[in-house]
């Protein structure tokens, strides 16, 4: 099978060490494998989208000799074909129109917690979504957004990183949002539409990632799509708060003055010992090396 892998980062700000890991660990797995790692700029959260970060990005990854094949894609000129995803669904009975707010979700998840006497675990600090609106909108209340009915059953799949991995997506997470109560669509939806469009067959991002997995599995089938293989790379963590760096975090941008350096921080981070190099060509020639003999296959 072809390899074909990518990128995808949110142009909300410049790449920083935490986003570098995972931009680092996606092309050497790429390239390790002879294949395609191709560029996605996941621009679809507008009020999030610094305008210029995208063109930003582009100029550090090449800097940094990350390379990328092909035309890029913006996910903001995709309009038309998460629409056709959406009516597809729709047209199978698979969305539905929910009114909830974000404290209804929360209340609604309380008291079905209390009525069962038992506290469940959280995906990522959000309740699940327990159906309240999956048989129809309360009376008078008009849908705020578009979920997708899941169906029952755990999903289970091997982590190229961390291993086995398995959730119940109808019981950790609930039916999830398509498309937002601000029209725009979801990230979960955009994501499994883009990889299926652009045949990506690996994806190798951030364990903060992970959580989403077994819901676009679900959904990727539902849209008639193989599921990639998926690799969670370690996160880097701010020494002092321990919170993910990320540009929320205000997370500084990467010194490109030094290109060599901000190479070799991600690589440690992978778990691999320092390379010698005098330049980008040359320590990443040596890492693809060194993970395709750890990675490949």
């Amino acid at each position: 099978m072809t390899y074909i892998g990518r990128f995808a980062p949110s142009p909300s700000g410049p790449l920083h060490a935490g986003s570098l890991v995972a931009a680092l660990a996606s092309y050497l797995d790429a390239r390790a494998h002879g294949g395609t790692w191709l560029l996605r700029i996941e621009d679809i959260d507008k009020p999030r989208t610094v305008p210029g970060a995208d063109r930003l990005i582009m100029r550090q990854l090449r800097t940094l000799g990350l390379q990328w094949d092909g035309e890029v894609m913006w996910q903001s000129q995709r309009d038309a074909a998460y629409r056709q995803a959406m009516d597809d669904l729709t047209a199978r009975g698979l969305v539905y129109g929910c009114a909830c707010t974000r404290r209804e979700i929360i209340d609604n998840h309380a008291a079905l917690e209390r009525a069962r006497g038992v506290r469940q675990a959280l995906v990522d600090g959000e309740r699940p979504y327990v159906g309240t609106c999956r048989d129809g909108l309360p009376p008078g209340r008009l849908p705020r957004a578009w979920r997708l009915r899941v169906p029952p059953g755990e999903e289970s799949f091997t982590d190229r990183w961390l291993g086995e991995q398995r959730q119940n997506v109808a019981q950790a997470v609930g039916d999830f949002v398509l498309r937002r109560a601000d029209g725009m669509w979801a990230y979960q939806l955009a994501v499994v539409v883009d990889d299926a469009a652009q045949g990506v067959t690996d994806i190798v991002r951030g364990a903060d990632l992970l959580s989403s997995t077994a819901r676009q599995r679900v959904l990727a089938r539902l849209l008639g799509a193989q599921p990639p293989r998926v690799m969670h790379v370690p996160l880097v963590l701010d020494p002092i708060t321990g919170l993910k760096l990320s540009k929320q975090n205000h997370a500084p941008a990467l010194d490109l003055a030094r290109p060599v350096e901000a190479l070799e921080h991600a690589w440690r981070v992978l778990g691999f010992a320092p390379i010698v190099a005098d330049g980008p060509t040359r320590f990443l020639a040596e890492a693809i090396a060194q993970w395709g003999r750890r990675y490949k296959g």
